[in-house]
């Protein structure tokens, strides 16, 4: 049954980028050759040290590995006073814009100026090192000086999402032990304000620990201010000294905690270090992506989640690049909004989710076609497998059949990429290709031996590895080492193909048991979205009494087409060639829309929810919270 069907075209990269690119193929084999030793060199490139680091990895105390322990360093030095003491200080550093067309071009002298002010603000208040500093912001400048300032004085921040409900933002201060939370007064989505301090206000009084909430006016949206303790960023500021010494940072001080769901109900805080971090997300931008000091770096992501962290701020900051912030829906006031800031703003380099592209697909290729788009040389992926259909129309549509795609697998614990492409490697649509050099990445079967289709683990510490979860090791230890010992075990399933490539199949939570043949419902979708007539897929599983567990797929449909009995034949027959029989859907739901986060997040635990029967959980995060009724509705049709 195990019919995988892999993809077999190869795209060999342009001579242009093979000939300038900052990777060369020696860097693989020296790493391999010497993995500590190459990532030595590479701290010694990318990063300022105050004070020398005595050993690369101290491995006394496995899991709890660090890194480059001995030194001291601050991550906001890195990002803003080298740059603003270098040529670079008039460079752009953050271009910004928002929905309703605002748009800040602020330069390294003028970041310099805010974070220093911003850490006086925050040191003010009574914050210090150790502190935990929460946000609940916009995509807006001010949330990444925040995030730079609380690095300057030691602070430990916590970014939330700013989709996520009062009661999860609660939950996430209280677990941090959060003094300070950051916020606005909102900002516009389709236009509309969101009432981003009113969730605040009911998070804070479920979550009594916060002592000061700092308010950025964004949306100029009437709210509430509670006297002594909510106050004006910008009044803030007026009065802030323009200098702070930075703080000397150990190596491995925790920089920053992230939340992320886990198998259980309570969000896992996820704990980085300070250096290795800022090792490993520079290194990867500047070889994976091929920065060089002309380029513009578009990473759509949120700050509210791991990719913004590391690939909108820290990384593109720390290697004195200009990164563009947007703040806004893909399709307002229409649908070639993010086609017209590309060519607008002169981005050179493209990185968003597959969800966001198979978006793009559904919408057709006039929307780009509009725009000259012929300055992009390189674009990028990530958040999930993207399957080979959508990878070729992002290939054509977008990059011209030009630009290589960099399609990265990384996750919140990982830091930075693991497993991916550089622009000197050939390239197949579907696959993230090969280990980023010095990590050890592999498939194994259930006895850890290799395989060609298992789990996908790490086979050695990394740079920007978690450290632990915030506040309970077990937890860390339960979730990620317990299963294969010495490896770190991801989470994901994977296969490779003959040439040794990496391809995700998906979470092994994702994975359904039908007649006891496992099936990852990313190949089960990917198949899916092969068909013409197919936008988008979401595959999940239903209880089923003879067979464990049968695919359902909740299906949306490009422009143009229609749901059929014959489409629904046309689609299972796909599947039974593309995956093999027993991976045919027992039901194809035909539905304009997938209950998806602001972030493009496809929610299937709201689809099971539906199938089983149950009560629907919570919608709160969702982009839109009433395409529930019509699923519902159209599950309850048996459209197939």
């Amino acid at each position: 049954m195990e019919k995988t069907n892999l993809e077999r075209r190869v795209f060999h990269p342009p001579e242009e980028i093979l000939r300038h690119a900052n990777i060369k193929g020696e860097m693989y084999k020296e790493a391999q050759a010497d993995r500590l030793g190459w990532w030595k060199k590479q701290a010694h490139e990318l990063v300022t040290f105050f004070k020398p680091f005595e050993k690369v990895l101290d491995d006394s105390n496995p899991p709890f590995y660090r890194w480059f322990t001995g030194g001291t360093t601050n991550v906001s030095y890195n990002c803003v006073d080298r740059h603003y003491h270098s040529d670079k200080r008039n460079k752009a550093a953050i271009c910004y814009e928002n929905e309703m067309g605002k748009k800040v071009v602020m330069t390294y002298r003028e970041l310099y100026v805010e974070v220093n002010k911003f850490a006086n603000v925050l040191k003010s208040l009574g914050v210090g090192k150790g502190d935990r500093v929460c946000l609940y912001m916009p995509m807006i400048p001010e949330a990444a000086v925040a995030m730079l300032a609380c690095t300057r004085i030691g602070a430990i921040h916590s970014v939330v999402f700013g989709g996520f409900s009062s009661h999860s933002l609660a939950e996430r201060i209280n677990d941090a032990q959060a003094k300070i939370l950051i916020t606005a007064d909102g900002n516009f989505r389709k236009g509309t304000p969101f009432p981003l301090k009113e969730n605040a206000d009911a998070a804070m009084e479920a979550a009594p620990g916060i002592e000061k909430c700092i308010v950025v006016k964004n949306a100029e949206n009437p709210i509430n201010m509670h006297e002594g303790r909510d106050f004006w960023y910008h009044e803030l500021m007026a009065s802030a000294a323009k200098y702070y010494q930075p703080e000397e940072m150990e190596a491995d001080a925790p920089l920053f905690i992230l939340y992320t769901s886990g198998s259980t109900g309570k969000p896992k805080g996820v704990q980085h270090s300070t250096a290795g971090y800022l090792v490993q997300v520079q290194a990867t931008l500047k070889y994976v992506f091929d920065l060089k000091e002309t380029d513009v770096f578009w990473c759509t992501a949120d700050i509210g989640w791991i990719t913004g962290h590391s690939y909108v701020v820290y990384g593109p900051l720390a290697l004195g690049m200009t990164t563009l912030m947007y703040d806004g829906t893909l399709d307002y006031p229409d649908k070639d909004r993010v086609w017209e800031m590309a060519e607008r703003w002169g981005v050179t380099i493209f990185y968003t989710a597959p969800t966001a592209i198979r978006t793009f697909m559904k919408w057709g290729p006039e929307y780009p076609k509009r725009h000259d788009l012929s300055q992009l040389r390189l674009l990028g992926t990530v958040g999930e497998p993207i399957n080979p259909e959508a990878w070729m129309w992002y290939y054509e549509n977008i990059g011209g059949g030009r630009c290589p795609i960099m399609d990265t697998w990384w996750q919140t614990e990982t830091g930075g990429f693991m497993v991916t492409p550089t622009p000197i490697l050939p390239i197949k649509p579907g696959t993230a290709t090969k280990p980023f050099p010095g990590i050890e990445v592999d498939v194994v079967d259930d006895d850890k031996q290799p395989a060609e289709r298992g789990y996908l683990v790490v086979k050695s510490p990394w740079p920007s590895m978690l450290m632990t979860i915030w506040g309970d090791d077990q937890r860390y230890l339960d979730e990620y080492w317990s299963r294969f010992g010495d490896y770190y075990f991801t989470g994901d399933g994977a296969k490779k193909d003959s040439m040794g490539y990496i391809w995700v199949t998906g979470r092994v939570d994702d994975v359904l048991k039908v007649s006891g043949h496992r099936l990852g419902t990313a190949e089960i979708e990917s198949s899916l979205v092969e068909c013409e007539e197919v936008a988008e897929a979401a595959v999940i599983g239903k209880k089923d009494d003879i067979k464990g567990e049968v695919p359902v797929a909740f299906v949306t449909l490009k422009d143009g087409y229609k749901g059929s009995s014959e489409l629904v034949a046309k689609l299972k027959k796909h599947v039974d060639v593309k995956v093999g029989p027993i991976a045919r859907p027992s039901s194809i739901i035909f539905t304009s829309t997938l209950p998806k986060t602001r972030s493009g997040k496809i929610m299937r635990r709201l689809l099971r929810d539906i199938t089983e029967g149950r009560t629907i959980g919570d919608a709160t995060t969702l982009a839109d919270p009433s395409a529930m009724e019509e699923i519902v509705a159209a599950y309850s049709g048996k459209a197939g």
